[in-house]
């Protein structure tokens, strides 16, 4: 029989453990990858389902699912020999594939800066003057659409960092060299706004109003 002395020790283990929050779907993922590239072996479902609660903590009913993701997403080969089906997936696959990942981002992130200068170029061309048009909104709509593309492009390519710094280092300065460009764009509205004030006497929130100008418009950091 427990002592008293002993009870506060088993509820502190009891809490602590209910307090243990589950592994989300990417760390079993990541934790599943861990095993075929440390044991560099070829697996069948059921094999996984016994050592990876084990091994790396995945519980064997989820192991499964886990396991159809990194299929689905090419980051395990499977093949079907005789009657059984097999498993694997090797670190120079992974490491490719990351590569692979940051030429595509690569690609889309030039595409995205060329867009936005081409979109940068017609709204530079637009009449300060001109009435509020149809084709201006959908201009400026499309330029924060871009914006935000580069954005979500630039922090996903963070995600690999470590697969190649060199393209890395050099992403980041096509990134500021970008990020320049749109702040000399903001500085030229910024002149035009304050043409107009000086011309025809507006406020700052009439023309913003005239132009579709966001209230937090401002230069980029």
């Amino acid at each position: 029989m427990a002592s008293n002395n002993a009870y506060p020790t088993i509820l502190y283990a009891c809490f602590s453990q209910s307090k243990k929050r589950g592994l989300s779907l990417e760390e079993k993922r990541t934790r599943l990858l861990d095993i075929f590239f440390e044991k560099k072996e070829f697996f069948q479902l059921k094999e996984l389902e016994s050592i990876a609660p084990k091994l790396k903590g995945i519980t064997s009913m989820s192991v499964k699912e886990v396991l159809q993701s990194l299929v689905d997403d090419g980051m395990v080969d499977t093949e079907r020999i005789g009657t059984s089906n097999y498993f694997w997936a090797f670190p120079s696959k992974a490491s490719n594939q990351k590569k692979r990942r940051l030429k595509e981002l690569q690609r889309q992130l030039a595409e995205g800066e060329r867009k936005r200068q081409s979109l940068e170029q017609e709204i530079k061309t637009a009449s300060v003057g001109r009435e509020k048009s149809d084709e201006r909104e959908e201009l400026l709509k499309s330029l924060r659409e871009k914006q935000g593309l580069k954005k979500r492009l630039a922090d996903e390519l963070s995600q690999y960092r470590d697969c190649d710094p060199a393209a890395i280092t050099h992403m980041r300065e096509q990134t500021r060299i970008a990020v320049d460009a749109t702040n000399r764009w903001t500085d030229n509205v910024f002149s035009a706004k304050s043409w107009c004030k000086n011309k025809f006497g507006l406020e700052d929130s009439a023309i913003d109003k005239q132009f579709s100008i966001p209230e937090d418009f401002d230069y980029i950091n």
